[in-house]
Order: C-alpha cells, then sequence, then structure tokens
C-alpha cells in the first residue's frame, strides 16, 4: 500500500432524482412484504417533471393473484405509497409536487419461468433470483468500519436534510449532493484537502443575487454542517471548498434531471472504495441476490474486522439463476490480516448458510424494511430491531475462536 494517497466519495440526498426513485421502488418493495413475507418484487422506477412511472414483476398474496388479477384497493395503495414517499421527503414544487403529479403504474406479473427456477419445489431448494456477483467490505477507518470519505458524505447530507425538515435551514430544498476528499497517511485519514456542497434552494440563494448575503448565510450554514461532521482538525486553511460552485440552483429534484432506480450504486454501497458487483438493491425483494447476498457480504467482512482478525477485508460471493448454493466465495485483506484468507473462505459458510433462504433467514429479511435503507447508504448505518440487521457483530465470538 502507498504510505500516503487522496481518495473521494461522493453522496446524494433523498431529493436526488435517482434517490427519490430508489425510495418509491422500496416503498413498494415494502408494502407487498407487509402483505405477504414471500412476495416477489422486481419494481424500477422514472421520475421526471411531475411524473412518477412504475414498471415490472410482482408477485404477492393479498396483491395480486396467480391469475394476475389486482386484489381490491391494491392499485390505490401502490399509488398511496408511491405519493407518500415524495411527501415525506418533502416535494411541493410547481415542477414535482406529491399530490398533483401523474402517476403510472405498469407493474405486472412475475415470469412463470423465473419463478419456477428460484421458488422451492419438492426437494428442491431455493434457488438465486438471478446470476450475478456481489462485494461486500469493511474497514476499521471509522467506528462504523465503514470507509471515511462516504461515512462523512452522508452525514453531512443527512444532517442537512434533518435541518430542512426541523426548519432550521428553511433556505434548503430537498436535491443535494455532497463530495469529501481526505488525505490518508499509512491508511489512516487526517485531513481533508476538498469538500463540496451542491444544493437545491429557496429563491436568491445564490452567488451573484441582488441579496449577497443570501448566499453567504448559506454558505456559513454548509460551512457549520462540515465542522459538526468532520473530526476537529481536518479542515484547515488549505482545504479546498465548493458550495453550489455553478451558482443558482432553484430548479432540482426530477423537475430538473430525470431520476431512475439503481444508478446510485456506489453511493449506496462503499463509495469506490471496494468493488461492486453491478447490481441495484433497491425494488428488489431479498430472494434477488444483488441485494441479499451484498448485505450478507457486508455482514461477514464487517464481523472479520471488528473481530481484529483485518484492518480491511472484501469478500465476493457469485451465484447463479435457480441455483441455492453460491459458485465462489472470494476473501481479500488487503494485506492487513492476521490470519489465512483461504482458511476464512473454508470458515464463514459455516457460521451462515449462503443460500438465499439461508441469508434470509439468518438476517430476518423477509419483512417491510427497505425503505430507511433507500438514502444516505444501506452499510454503516445502526441495527436496530429489524432494521440494518446486516450491521450486527454478532459472530465476532465465534470468529475468533476459529482462530
Amino acid at each position: 500500500m502507498r504510505s500516503e494517497f487522496i481518495f473521494t466519495s461522493e453522496s446524494v440526498s433523498e431529493g436526488h432524482p435517482d434517490k427519490v426513485s430508489d425510495q418509491i421502488s422500496d416503498a413498494i418493495v415494502d408494502l407487498f412484504l407487509s402483505k405477504d413475507p414471500e412476495a416477489r418484487v422486481a419494481c424500477e422506477t422514472l421520475t421526471t417533471t411531475d411524473r412518477v412511472v412504475l414498471a415490472g414483476e410482482v408477485r404477492g398474496q393479498g396483491m395480486i393473484d396467480t391469475e394476475g388479477n389486482w386484489a381490491e384497493g391494491a392499485l390505490e395503495e401502490i399509488e398511496k405509497a408511491a405519493r407518500d414517499t415524495v411527501r415525506k421527503i418533502g416535494y411541493e414544487q410547481d415542477g414535482f409536487h406529491w399530490e398533483t403529479l401523474t402517476f403510472e403504474n405498469h407493474l405486472h406479473p412475475q415470469s412463470a419461468h423465473i419463478a419456477q427456477g428460484v421458488d422451492e419445489s419438492g426437494n428442491k431448494d431455493e434457488g438465486a433470483g438471478d446470476q450475478g456477483i456481489m462485494f461486500g467490505y469493511a474497514s476499521d477507518e471509522t467506528p462504523d468500519l465503514m470507509p471515511a470519505t462516504l461515512q462523512y458524505s452522508h452525514q453531512i447530507l443527512r444532517q442537512m436534510a434533518e435541518d430542512r425538515h426541523s426548519g432550521k435551514a428553511p433556505f434548503l430544498e430537498p436535491d443535494s449532493k455532497s463530495q469529501v476528499t481526505l488525505r490518508y497517511v499509512n491508511e489512516v485519514p487526517v485531513e481533508a484537502t476538498a469538500l463540496v456542497v451542491s444544493t437545491q434552494h429557496a429563491p436568491g440563494y445564490y452567488k451573484d443575487s441582488d441579496n449577497p448575503a443570501l448566499y453567504e448565510e448559506l454558505r456559513d450554514y454548509v460551512m457549520g454542517v462540515f465542522h459538526s461532521v468532520l473530526p476537529e482538525g481536518f479542515i484547515t486553511e488549505n482545504t479546498v471548498i465548493h458550495v453550489n460552485p455553478t451558482g443558482r440552483f432553484e430548479i432540482g429534484g426530477p423537475d430538473g434531471d430525470a431520476g431512475l432506480t439503481g444508478r446510485k450504486i456506489i453511493v449506496d454501497t462503499y463509495g469506490g472504495a471496494s468493488p461492486h458487483g453491478g447490481g441495484a438493491f433497491s425494488g428488489k425483494d431479498p430472494t434477488k441476490v444483488d441485494r441479499s447476498a451484498a448485505y450478507i457480504t457486508r455482514y461477514l467482512a464487517k464481523n472479520v474486522v471488528a473481530a481484529g482478525l483485518a484492518k480491511r477485508c472484501a469478500i465476493q460471493l457469485s451465484y447463479a439463476i435457480g441455483v441455492a448454493e453460491p459458485l465462489s466465495i472470494n476473501v481479500d485483506l488487503h494485506g492487513t490480516g492476521t490470519v489465512d484468507e483461504a482458511k476464512l473462505e473454508e470458515v464463514l459458510p459455516k457460521l451462515v448458510r449462503l443460500t438465499p433462504k439461508g441469508i434470509r433467514t439468518h438476517l430476518g429479511l423477509n419483512k417491510p424494511i427497505y425503505g430507511p435503507t433507500a438514502a444516505y447508504g444501506h452499510f454503516g448505518r445502526t441495527a436496530e430491531g429489524d432494521l440494518f440487521t446486516w450491521e450486527k457483530t454478532d459472530l465476532v465470538d465465534q470468529l475468533k475462536a476459529a482462530f
């Protein structure tokens, strides 16, 4: 490893058009799972000026029957879930308003050919919902065992969203992005070399407006957020800071740029610090290993680091559609491990059965728990009750005992 380097990650807020789409898709997943824990959902969402469009494949008791007929009130519930999501984010703008937007639902029954490969039947175990590769990662550079650049990027925007919702920062609108660049020495972050926030704002809060004091109020507020999130001493006189560098940002969200489910997968995972398998999470029920296997690999990697077996850990799994057992497992400790990686590859599958059903059972994934995952990252969150169970470190003692 290089003794010194600079690394950057970005995040986007709950009001970013792609994140609006992710949250709507996961609201539909939660709706179906609340009716039927074995529901199948693959919901894609398009958001654009005053319009939300759903498309995908679904199955679930209480929502749609095997003949493809919608249950009474199901279509209304789907539309309400979408509109409520937009309302909670805070969009009541001329170009995108939760109450007046046009809503289109093009969801349809899941393919019977996919179902026959995935469902349990007779002696056949439940198979993976698709082929693919999934990665999990953990690093000891933050208490949550996440890359610091991404964790701080998320925290900046979460603080801004909380202040917007509470009324503390009434000049903020929902759409925003952040970017954090840190200098690392011996793999430890020591300094912020650059910080960026671009946020949608109320009229007048931009550079070169008729009232320059409004932009200064916005900039001072963002500077305060930077200082509250980053460790003391990280921001120095050499830190390059940009707040709304393009200038005016009054038109934003889906009115300013179309949004699609699954376009922010690096924001969702590790900010570029680890490989990504390519599959998105939001809008997918937990039989889809794009989601569930990404969660279990994070869980395993986090437990490896929490057990002190490595400072950094990346784990890859691979699956074939309709096949229960993973085709491969790879552990990479990035030269920071105190144990043999091949030994870990033998031990980990003995601690958790890595079939789709085994993963769902171990982590309790067949529940309506996905709405909170769809903004500010799926990882580095606090495990609480049924939420974010993949962030638990309850395998630490077993891992230590194995070595």
